[in-house]
């Protein structure tokens, strides 16, 4: 096994550390970056922070693994077959034991259109009922919007939905470590997961939590249900560790700050926005200044804006 990565030097990982502009780290790789095992047992390789590109092979989210005596377990199957079988090559390097799941933590493109490379392989692969549904209307859509940006590298890579779905939660105890798969409730997409190990106090949290780069509010997010989610679900745990959907794996303070707290300060300016009776022309340059450093502020911060006061302005 890899050695093991010291939490502090993970930790020390922050928003302001984090940029676009950081070159592909494993050009001998698929791979946008080698994992790293963040604590005995659980590797993640993180994905770049930017937009996914040709240049980092729509690696732009954190594709996990958890190793055991029985077998792996594979959060997020990869952008393409090409960078599946990149992380599958690695996990290799890490062990002999087989991957003998793979999870999608929701249903977007980066988290599933690997799935084709593991099928191929026989390996099971599951997903929220949400997501099936989302790659089951939009798969095609979304296969086509990885092959503009990807070209070569998206070739062998074909829509291949779940073949094992859950609604609320799953369990399975694989090599004596109990792993908990979750749908803790509405968040950033339909169909997003969390896994959860309470031996080991870490959660591989997905896209329910953000800290380097500015989370994306879409038209069908409900951010007063991610902010309920939030504090019913995810505090309670107090996990230790947490692998984001992406950035750096660090701690639930962090994810705290830079989600539920940029959530609520978003909802707050909106909400005075609309209470002094301002229109959506105007929701859009409230002031999110303190979120500035933040990856992707100058992509999303007005479009999440705008999103939050169509939501608001009927509740």
């Amino acid at each position: 096994m890899t050695r093991f990565l010291g939490t502090t030097l993970i930790f020390a990982a922050t928003a302001a550390a984090a940029s676009e502009d950081i070159a592909d780290q494993y050009p001998q790789s698929e791979l946008y970056s080698k994992p790293v095992e963040v604590i005995p047992h659980v590797f993640s390789a993180i994905g770049a922070t930017a937009p996914p590109t040709y240049e980092n092979a729509g690696h732009n989210n954190n594709l996990s693994f958890i190793v055991t005596d029985e077998g792996v377990v594979v959060i997020n199957a990869g952008a393409s077959a090409r960078l599946a079988a990149a992380l599958h090559d690695e996990i290799k390097q890490v062990t002999d034991q087989p991957v003998v799941l793979v999870i999608n933590e929701n249903g977007q493109g980066h988290a599933m259109l690997g799935n084709s490379y593991w099928r191929d392989l026989g390996v099971d692969v599951l997903a929220h009922v949400d997501a099936v549904e989302e790659t089951t209307q939009n798969g095609d859509f979304i296969l086509m919007g990885m092959e503009n940006y990807n070209r070569d590298r998206a070739e062998g890579t074909r829509v291949e939905h779940a073949n094992l779905t859950f609604e609320d939660r799953y369990d399975l105890t694989l090599g004596g470590v109990a792993i908990e798969v979750m749908h803790m409730g509405p968040a950033h997409d339909p169909g997003d997961i969390q896994v959860w190990i309470p031996e080991w106090k870490i959660l591989i949290a997905g896209d329910i939590a953000f800290h380097e780069r500015m989370l994306p509010i879409f038209e069908h997010t409900c951010t007063s249900c991610w902010l309920e989610t939030w504090e019913t679900k995810m505090e309670p745990l107090a996990p230790t560790y947490v692998i984001p959907g992406h950035g750096h794996p660090t701690n639930l303070d962090q994810v705290r700050r830079y989600t539920y707290d940029y959530l609520v300060d978003l909802r707050e300016k909106i909400g005075a926005h609309i209470e002094e009776g301002g229109d959506l022309a105007s929701a859009y340059y409230v002031d999110q200044e303190r979120w500035r450093n933040l990856d992707t502020f100058e992509e999303l911060a007005t479009k999440n804006a705008g999103r939050v006061f169509a939501e608001m302005e009927w509740e």
